[in-house]
This record gives C-alpha cells, structure tokens and sequence, in this order.
C-alpha cells in the first residue's frame, strides 16, 4: 500500500496496475488457504466475486448477518468491476497507444484506497473464518 501512495502523483497508471494485482494477490491467497478451485484465474472480478463467495459461505450466520453480508460482497465486486476497467483502460500490463490520455492521480488515489480497504476487509473475514 505503502508503494502504491507513493506513485499516485509520479506514476498514476503504476498505481493502477498494483491496485489490480495487490486484490489478485490477495484473493489467490485466500483460495489457496481455503482449498478452493479458482478454474484457472479468472479475470478479476470472477476472481472477487468466488472468494467472496467462498468466504460468506463459511461465515456463522448466528447473528442474521447473512443479507448485509451479501449486500456487502456485492458492493465488493461491483467496485473491483471498476477498477479492474480502470487498469484496462489505463494501467501497467498492458500496451497503450501513445495518444492514451492516462489516468490522473484522483483516480489513482482511489485505486489505492479500494484495493487496500477491499484486502484488508478479505484478510480479515478470512482470518475470522480460518481453522
């Protein structure tokens, strides 16, 4: 995260691009500790959209959580949609044309912040639900 702030201003697409493979990274993990199949690594948000899936499933129910958890998750993958369209768009990994206009800092900021609330939020619920 640390790396990621600071190339918000001198680097905003180097920004994007981490912001991508931190949550990558993240929900790779937390599949692999729980022993789930992720079909090959599929594109981000289908990457999102199954640990979230695989960690709600797991999650007690006991104190009727169950509807915000959900309303939660989906408001997980619809932010990951975004930004896995900004790193398309503008980000590191993939060739741009040289007319590309780039991605300024304030979206880059907010890569940043997503990526690193949506990481924590999986590493905690993970470390909740973990043998």
């Amino acid at each position: 995260v640390e790396r990621m702030t600071a190339s918000v201003l001198k680097d905003p697409a180097l920004t994007i691009g981490t912001a991508k493979e931190i949550v990558e990274t993240c929900c790779k993990t937390i599949l692999g500790d729980l022993k789930v199949d992720d079909g090959g690594a599929p594109k981000l948000p289908g990457l999102v959209r199954l640990t979230v899936k695989s960690l709600v499933d797991r999650l007690p129910q006991s104190n009727g959580d169950s509807e915000a958890n959900k309303t939660i998750a989906m408001a997980l993958q619809t932010l990951v949609t975004g930004l896995a369209e900004l790193r398309n768009l503008h980000g590191t990994g993939h060739g741009k044309a040289a007319a590309n206009g780039g991605i300024s800092s304030r979206q880059a900021r907010l890569a940043v912040g997503a990526a690193a609330t949506l990481c924590v939020y999986l590493a905690e619920t993970h470390s909740e639900i973990a043998p």
